[in-house]
């Protein structure tokens, strides 16, 4: 049984639409096939109705027996031709004696069932039609009819057959010919619905692809023009999209207010901290200075999440990683660092131009600084949502057994090299937020390689 609640709604409109027409179609070839094998029947009948009138018009009693007529039938004559007549009498117990039948019959008789002799007798006067076997074990269609000779004692069986295999051939052909046309037309009308149901969906794909673009950044509502059924829908969707842009920058608002709130008073204790030296102010800076820097993360974080929820922008990354390579060279130039980048032209960031500043300068940052001279970042499509960018150096890299705490917050991997330890954390949780991950394994290059996968916005 098909689950229809997990198929497409064209599948589901096919489908249903398939399984009528096959229905229907398979019902009317039956019953076309059963009406011309009746009406086939039906005329044949009429020509055995014909064939026992004369048997029953032309006989005759002489002497005290019947005597059959002579009868112009070139058929009746010939053995075992296909046509055949037989005239018998019934007896009181109801059986029935041979008094004379056709040559064509030769040294065979013809049986009549003892129901059909008992409708005969029945309903005397009344031609009834049976089926019966014949000679070489062919069908033959029969009509009889019981009535009384005058002159004649005992009530008379006039009986007429012929093969019926011309009949059966007749309906096989024409349900094999009905049976083909059905379906070709079977066929035609599941092909309109196909085509129905996809020109009839049409504006339902366009709704879908105008969502797709909100939702990759490259529209901010919906601008198309739906048939009645759809508006409403577009309508809501509209309100839904605007309700939650309106959230978000509400959310933005109090991350903005919070972030005010909270760097105010750490600043006025770091400068309060710098101006009465001592062992107390040095543990209250290194703790401010800590809180702050939890709070950038935080926060930072807090509007990442909140800007990946909306419908986002599109950020070229082709000049931001120019941008970044000829910075970070510029600060590792004592070390002579050379940065070899590659980037499609058209490859896009789904999401703002500072978060993925702070992916990306994170990670080159961080080559930069553990190289011994090269670097390399690589941009590329992985699929038509997502995007990766692979930053690799020379250095001495990082044992297997870290990787995992690389990406711990507050973990340094080396306490002698200046740092807070929040680079690759915050490079993993900016991420995650946006729906990407972090990867960390050893390089071609001697040293740490990083991957990065993000969210991708089609140019």
């Amino acid at each position: 049984m098909w689950d229809l609640s997990k198929r497409s709604l064209v599948r589901r409109l096919v489908l249903l639409a398939a399984v009528w027409n096959v229905v229907v179609l398979l019902l009317a070839g039956i019953f076309l096939t059963a009406q011309f094998r009746d009406s086939a029947i039906r005329r044949f009948d009429q020509a055995l109705t014909v064939l026992t009138d004369d048997l029953y018009a032309s006989s005759s009693v002489e002497d005290g027996q019947v005597k059959a007529p002579f009868l112009t039938d070139i058929r009746a004559t010939r053995v075992y031709s296909g046509r055949y007549w037989q005239i018998l009498e019934m007896m009181p117990d109801r059986s029935l004696r041979m008094i004379d039948q056709s040559r064509s019959l030769f040294d065979s008789t013809l049986t009549v069932p003892v129901e059909e002799a008992e409708q005969l007798s029945g309903d005397p006067g009344k031609t009834q039609f049976f089926d019966i076997p014949g000679p070489q074990r062919k069908l033959l269609r029969a009509a009889a009819i019981l009535t009384r000779l005058p002159g004649y004692p005992r009530p008379v069986v006039f009986l007429a057959a012929e093969d019926r295999s011309p009949i059966d051939d007749d309906a096989a052909r024409f349900a094999r010919n009905t049976a083909i046309a059905l379906i070709l037309l079977g066929a035609g009308l599941i092909a309109a619905v196909v085509v129905q149901v996809r020109v009839g969906l049409l504006p339902l794909f366009r709704l879908r692809r105008e969502v797709g673009s909100v939702r990759r950044g490259k529209a901010e509502r919906l601008e198309g023009v739906y048939p009645e059924e759809l508006e409403p829908l577009a309508v809501e969707l509209n309100a839904l999209l605007a309700h939650n842009q309106e959230v978000v920058e509400r959310q933005r608002t109090h991350v903005g207010n919070l972030a005010h709130a909270l760097k105010t008073p750490l600043s006025v204790m770091l400068t309060e901290a710098n101006q009465q030296p001592g062992p107390l102010s040095e543990v209250v800076e290194r703790q401010a200075q800590t809180m702050r820097e939890q709070v950038d993360h935080h926060l930072r974080r807090a509007r990442a999440a909140a800007r990946s929820q909306t419908s986002g922008e599109r950020t070229p990354v082709e000049p931001i990683l120019d941008e970044l390579a000829v910075t970070l060279e510029r600060i590792f130039q004592d070390k002579g660092v050379e940065i070899d980048w590659r980037c499609p032209e058209d490859l896009c960031f789904q999401g703002e131009r500072q978060d993925f500043m702070e992916l990306a300068g994170n990670v080159m940052e961080n080559a930069g600084k553990w190289c011994k001279g090269k670097v390399r970042a690589e941009a590329k499509v992985l699929t038509s949502e997502k995007m990766s960018l692979v930053v690799e150096d020379d250095g001495p890299g990082l044992p297997p057994d870290r990787w995992t705490d690389a990406l711990k917050r507050g973990q340094r991997m080396d306490e002698h090299t200046p740092g807070s330890g929040l680079g690759l954390s915050i490079v993993d949780e900016l991420a995650r937020a946006y729906g990407g991950s972090v990867a960390l394994d050893a390089s071609p290059m001697g040293g740490l390689r990083v991957t990065l996968v993000l969210p991708r916005s089609e140019g």
